[in-house]
């Protein structure tokens, strides 16, 4: 007698959406840098392409007249992002921790974050959508955390209660 066997095998197609990709010839016009001037603060920053194409975030914060971070953002323009559940990044830090915000409206007064720590190596991040919680000035809110179902804005803050200069490059950012 001879027995049959059959092996089902079950593959899941992670499929993933590209938020940005950059490179040499990216346009950076949708990103905006906030700084703690905003409110008085003395931080710098700027953002731009490094030699390779990838973005480059980098300057120097100041705590001085009660400053302590800067931030760069970029508009997604509304974009329903139900069907995904993280966010992938591909980024080379310089060794200090990061913020990574989402907003599902840039009029929302508040963002959704999370922290990065950087290795000075390039790292792939997935960050789920679920994982990021509310957050006003560095206050946590009584709120749910990111519900996955809009994106409008991303971004990225440095913000370590003290004065350091840094310097974060982006390659790409994605969901899945």
């Amino acid at each position: 007698m001879v027995k049959l066997i059959l092996v089902l095998s079950v593959f899941t197609v992670i499929q993933s959406t590209t938020i940005f990709d950059f490179s040499k010839e990216s346009n950076l016009s949708a990103w905006n840098i906030v700084n703690d001037d905003v409110m008085g603060g003395r931080s710098e920053s700027s953002f731009g392409l490094d030699k390779e194409g990838n973005g480059e975030f980098r300057g120097s914060v100041s705590l001085a007249n009660n400053g302590g971070f800067s931030s760069v953002r970029h508009r997604v323009g509304k974009t329903e992002i139900s069907s995904y559940s993280a966010f992938i990044l591909r980024i080379k830090g310089d060794g200090k921790e990061y913020q990574f915000r989402a907003k599902t409206s840039s009029a929302d007064y508040y963002s959704y974050i999370t922290y990065i720590g950087t290795n000075g190596e390039w790292q792939e991040v997935e960050i789920a959508f679920d994982s990021l919680y509310p957050n006003f000035r560095g206050r946590r809110l009584n709120m749910d955390n990111y519900p996955g179902e809009y994106l409008d804005e991303i971004g990225f803050l440095i913000g370590n209660n003290k004065e350091e200069d840094f310097s974060l490059l982006i390659d790409w950012i994605k969901i899945k």
